[in-house]
């Protein structure tokens, strides 16, 4: 419901949402607590909780230091659902997306991690290395009505695959700027709008876009095209360069992005 709510919202404000990623336990659980909450705290409103696993290969080099740097400080899967446990002690309000790859959940095991997850807090889950048409074939996976999966389509999927993604899509559709892995090395497409509304004609769900978003002036062209912008590693990167402090340097960070799309 947090998701559905956060987005009905939004649109009876005539406002883009902002979707903020991290990893759990960058750099350590206590750290990444406070940057949660500091995102929440910005204007944040939803928050993509990256799950730390030692492959991420949809992930540029940001994103997987930020994995690495989760890992050593000794983040596992069930870990990263008492932080949204511990997030949830104070926010009851703010959506949270889990953002991973198959293998960690297929070892915590399908049906428990999405009854775990949806127990501490969890709104939705990007599985970035399943497809759809996989998903369904699994009871485990399909059963669970209460997180949300949400689909990845891209510039260079096939029509009738955005009509197949669009048409079963949940909570939002999660919209690449351009292809590659995760990480601000490229401005946004110029064909984003044209993207949007190749997606839009065939679903009423939200559409985001993400990928190498990380100026103001990026976050307000983008969110013109869509219901919601993604910023991920120029967030991250926050973290990275101000270990000591990441919640105070991710809110000021986030902050003017917040804005730029909110005018």
């Amino acid at each position: 419901m947090r998701l559905a709510d956060t987005f009905s919202s939004l649109k009876a404000n005539d406002q883009k949402a902002f979707i903020a990623y991290v990893a759990a336990g960058d750099p350590t659980f206590g750290k990444s607590l406070e940057v949660m909450h500091a995102l929440a705290e910005a204007g944040a409103d939803i928050i993509e909780l990256g799950l730390p696993f030692s492959d991420p290969l949809a992930d540029g080099i940001v994103n997987q230091m930020a994995a690495d740097r989760a890992l050593k400080s000794g983040m596992t899967t069930a870990k990263t659902l008492e932080l949204i446990s511990a997030f949830r002690e104070k926010n009851d309000k703010t959506p949270i997306v889990l953002f991973t790859y198959l293998n960690p959940i297929f070892t915590y095991g399908f049906g428990k991690f999405q009854a775990d997850a949806v127990s501490a807090g969890a709104d939705g889950i990007l599985l970035l290395d399943l497809p759809p048409d996989e998903a369904s074939l699994s009871a485990d996976l399909a059963s669970n009505k209460q997180l949300s999966h949400i689909r990845l389509i891209a510039p260079s999927t096939p029509p009738e695959r955005v009509k197949f993604l669009a048409e079963q899509s949940e909570g939002f559709i999660y919209a690449l700027s351009r292809t590659g892995v995760t990480g601000g090395h490229s401005a946004p497409s110029e064909t984003i709008p044209a993207q949007v509304a190749a997606i839009k004609q065939y679903t009423e769900t939200p559409v985001c876009v993400g990928f190498g978003i990380s100026t103001p002036e990026q976050a307000a062209s983008v969110a013109h095209a869509c219901d919601g912008i993604i910023v991920g590693s120029a967030i991250v990167k926050q973290v990275e360069n101000n270990i000591a402090n990441p919640a105070e340097a991710v809110k000021s960070f986030t902050t003017p992005l917040i804005q730029a799309i909110r005018k």
